[in-house]
């Protein structure tokens, strides 16, 4: 078999697991953290530097990359795999997402309490064969459906791959959550039946939940993805307006699916909701967010009310200390807090690169110490080390 997922449960109190996720690239050892490589690349590090930092797989975008450089032209240059340079676990999202963010806002958005931003919106319609949208870059039009969806992930070569659905925000009404959620599911069958069709062993399909905030629906989304043939399942889909809300559903959603499958968190990488989502027996989590705080000047560090650094700030104009003094990445070994600032300050591409690779440095020693306290029963213990906490 190309794919395989097997896991334990160290501890009989947590529902906390770890796992080893087979893939024709090799295996991954879960819970694990998925850099996005949104349009090939991980932002301003190249891959040889991505793999030193510890990182075990990377995620890529469909929608970004069906509209440059196009899916076809990516297989004709071998492959993500190849045409990167990573050797690695892969993994594609469906483009399902781009349909929400670019028709309401991001996820990301509504738990800050914000909403859309002033934009032109340029998905102009959803309807039963698919969305239909204009490319931001020449303005051309395009039909994504689930059959495309799968077609482009094939191409691309990813190891997992997502089935096609829309992911609705938390402010439209139950009726249209419900109805968005039955037409998301009858895409995931067109996805999977696309996908049979292959007949392929180096790929593997992920069936989303949606169903937004309210239960019966994550209920109803649940019995799908556990009665279809996917290989795995990932938690899509709005998640709520704040955290409480969003562990809230995500508690519930882990309660109905089958345990015999990994488990992906759609989108989420803050340090405290990656631990809550770890002790519901979460396997995977991807985010840009570790490393589109990095060219931001944010570096994360372990017990801090952000969770990160702004090193922007004149505080750390003369600081010689390093981000972190037992980081072993090659930032923290040779440079300063200061010499970081500086380099943001002087508008140097240099910060970008330093800082993204202590960030991915850090997501994979927090995902290691994580794996290792599940094993040894000491994951709230260890949580103490990593989340800040009021006194």
């Amino acid at each position: 078999m190309s794919f395989s997922f097997t896991y334990s449960t160290p501890d009989p109190a947590s529902k906390a697991r770890i796992g080893h996720l087979k893939t024709p690239h090799g295996v991954l050892e879960t819970p694990a953290f998925i850099f996005c490589a949104t349009k090939a690349t991980v932002k301003s590090l190249p891959m040889d530097l991505v793999k030193k930092a510890g990182t075990q797989i990377i995620l890529s975008n469909t929608y970004h990359l069906m509209i440059q450089p196009g899916a076809e032209t990516v297989r004709a240059l071998g492959g993500l795999h190849k045409m990167m340079a990573w050797d690695g676990p892969m993994f594609t999202d469906s483009g399902g997402f781009q349909i929400f963010s670019l028709g309401h806002g991001s996820v990301a958005n509504e738990i800050k309490g914000k909403r859309m931003e002033k934009r032109q919106r340029s998905m102009l319609k959803i309807t039963e064969e698919g969305a239909l949208f204009k490319s931001y870059l020449d303005g051309s039009m395009h039909l994504l459906t689930p059959e495309r969806s799968i077609a482009i992930q094939h191409a691309l070569g990813a190891d997992l791959i997502v089935c096609f659905d829309e992911c609705t925000p938390f402010h439209v009404e139950k009726q249209y959550t419900a109805a968005s959620m039955e037409r998301s599911h009858r895409w995931e069958y067109r996805s999977l039946e696309a996908f049979k069709a292959l007949e392929t062993d180096q790929q593997a399909l992920y069936g989303i939940v949606q169903g937004g905030v309210y239960p019966d629906l994550r209920q109803e989304s649940a019995d799908f993805v556990n009665n279809h043939d996917f290989f795995a399942h990932a938690i899509g889909g709005s998640l709520g307006a704040s955290k409480s809300q969003m562990y809230d559903v995500v508690d519930f959603t882990m309660s109905k699916l089958s345990p015999d499958r990994p488990v992906h968190l759609l989108g989420i990488g803050g340090i405290q909701d990656i631990f809550h989502g770890v002790k519901q027996g979460i396997d995977t989590f991807d985010c840009v967010h570790p490393t589109r705080l990095a060219r931001h000047g944010g570096a994360l560090v372990r017990g801090h009310t952000k969770e990160h650094l702004n090193l922007r700030n004149g505080h750390y104009a003369k600081d010689p200390e390093p981000i972190e003094a037992d980081c072993p990445c090659f930032t923290c070994q040779n440079h300063s807090r200061g010499y970081l600032h500086h380099l943001i300050k002087a508008k140097e591409l240099l910060a970008a690169t330093l800082i993204t690779q202590h960030n991915i440095t850090f997501m994979n020693r927090l995902m290691a110490a994580i794996r290792q306290a599940i094993q040894g029963g000491t994951l709230d213990a260890e949580e103490k080390k990593w989340v800040f906490h009021h006194p």
